[in-house]
């Protein structure tokens, strides 16, 4: 019998607004083999009035992750993060935080992106940095942060985007990775660098950013005391940061050059790959988005509130059973109900299924009469937004997609996927679902020459993963 070829082991650390995960990767004869070594939980929790993400437990699930390798006799050659998008931390001169972290979710940002436009209209904004309009955007949050706590924007010295952050806790090497920071609205849609007129414009110190590097970037290794504990020193690279950026290079799509995708988790993001930013107007009243890719290739998509609705309706209503479960019982109801997904309502109330059925009621719908019903409709509701997505961007780009391809932990809702399949009129090919750290490990297998270049990366995961099918 011959000897398998395998490859180093490559850890990425996918974290995302709900949880976060550390999964070893591997080549064995030009196969991508992965296992999950370690998960832990994520939230954003109430602090001082504010709603902000505890880093510190984030970074201590990072290490303990990582000491997990070490334990099953995998030690990776190489580590590398991703997060989501817009959030950041300001650091002193001396690498100390100025304050949490505060989410996307707090209500300080609560029409932040009115007073930005107060400033800059946002037809210029989106000119000159592509993303769409959304209250959260990291260029709203120091709007935000400006207006209500300005003392602690004149302190900084250093803003880091959240796995810059976790890299800096690792290193001690201040770097921004390109595909998070095109999240924030500062950076310029061409250049991919950092629109210093804007943020003169914004009156936001300039000189809190560091230069923009590139996905695949080699930080450096660990610290000495973090190599201590967890007992081995790996090179810390910088990879596709954003999730999205991640899963998107991770995408199976059968044709490499044009295809439809939704990253489906938490959040919903529908889109395809450009080669140049559409800045046109007519995509920024349909609220298209051109973040960042890998090699400079452009997210062109939606936001779309996504499984968040139903994460809460779970968590408050139905915490004891598995998502299986409760998607195949709101499959079980039928309903004419349906809502906005994007509604800022339902961004972060108090009560989701009380948020829903007040929806319902004051749009003339009969309101759920139980949890799952209202699951039902936020399902039907999301998929309907997904046929009118793809339909608009159709329309901006001339094009026809006939497939979608849907990848994250979304893919595995079979009652999501059937119904976008109808709505769209499209096939869907759904998986894997954990493209995000997929996506993150091929980033550094490129930049480490294990794999030549994005389409055998794209080969790789047709290869080595199963995709399901609905028509």
């Amino acid at each position: 019998m011959s000897a398998k070829k395998i490859g180093n082991y490559y850890l990425a650390i996918d974290i995302g607004a709900s949880s976060g995960r550390h999964i070893l990767g591997n080549l064995e004869n030009g196969k991508l083999s992965i296992e999950e070594i370690y998960r832990f939980p994520n939230g954003a929790i109430q602090k001082d009035g504010h709603l902000v993400w505890d880093i510190d437990g984030l970074f201590e699930n990072v290490l303990t992750g990582m000491e997990k390798c070490r334990e099953a006799g995998k030690i990776p050659s190489a580590v590398s993060i991703d997060t989501w998008g817009v959030d950041y931390v300001l650091l002193d001169k001396d690498g100390n935080r100025l304050s949490d972290a505060v989410s996307y979710r707090d209500h300080r940002n609560d029409n932040a992106d009115k007073a930005v436009e107060k400033i800059i209209p946002m037809k210029e904004l989106y000119l000159r940095t592509g993303i769409q309009r959304q209250q959260f955007n990291t260029v709203c949050q120091l709007i935000a942060l400006q207006n209500d706590e300005p003392e602690i924007l004149r302190k900084a010295d250093t803003l880091l985007m959240i796995p810059d952050y976790l890299n800096f806790l690792l290193t001690g090497e201040k770097r921004t990775e390109y595909t998070n920071a095109s999240t924030t609205g500062l950076l310029d849609a061409i250049s991919g660098t950092w629109d210093m007129d804007l943020i003169k414009k914004l009156n936001i110190p300039t000189h809190i950013f560091t230069s923009v590097c590139e996905p695949g970037t080699i930080i450096g290794s660990v610290k000495e005391d973090i190599a201590k504990r967890i007992g081995y020193s790996p090179s810390v690279y910088m990879t596709t940061s954003h999730d999205t950026a991640s899963a998107i290079l991770a995408v199976p799509a059968e044709n490499d050059s044009e295809f439809a995708y939704i990253s489906s988790g938490t959040w919903s993001l529908m889109g395809t790959e450009l080669t140049r930013p559409n800045l046109s107007y007519i995509s920024l009243k349909y609220n298209f988005t051109n973040e960042g890719g890998y090699k400079r290739r452009y997210r062109y998509l939606k936001n779309i509130m996504g499984l968040w609705i139903v994460q809460r309706l779970k968590a408050d209503c139905a915490p004891d059973i598995s998502y299986e479960e409760f998607s195949k019982r709101a499959s079980e109801k039928e309903t004419d109900g349906r809502i906005d997904v994007n509604d800022n309502r339902f961004l972060s109330p108090e009560n989701m299924l009380q948020e829903i059925n007040t929806y319902l009621n004051k749009s003339g719908q009969k309101p759920a009469d139980d949890v799952f019903e209202a699951a039902s409709v936020v399902y039907r509701s999301l998929s309907e937004c997904y046929a009118r997505a793809i339909s608009e961007m159709e329309d901006l780009l001339e094009k026809k997609f006939d497939v979608i391809n849907i990848v994250g932990g979304g893919s595995n809702s079979d009652f999501l996927n059937e119904l976008t399949a109808k709505s769209t009129r499209k096939k869907v090919l759904a998986g894997p679902s954990e493209c995000t750290a997929i996506g993150n490990m091929l980033t550094v297998m490129i930049a480490s020459g294990e794999i030549k270049d994005l389409w055998e990366a794209r080969e790789t995961v047709r290869r080595s993963f199963d995709v399901k099918e609905y028509v």
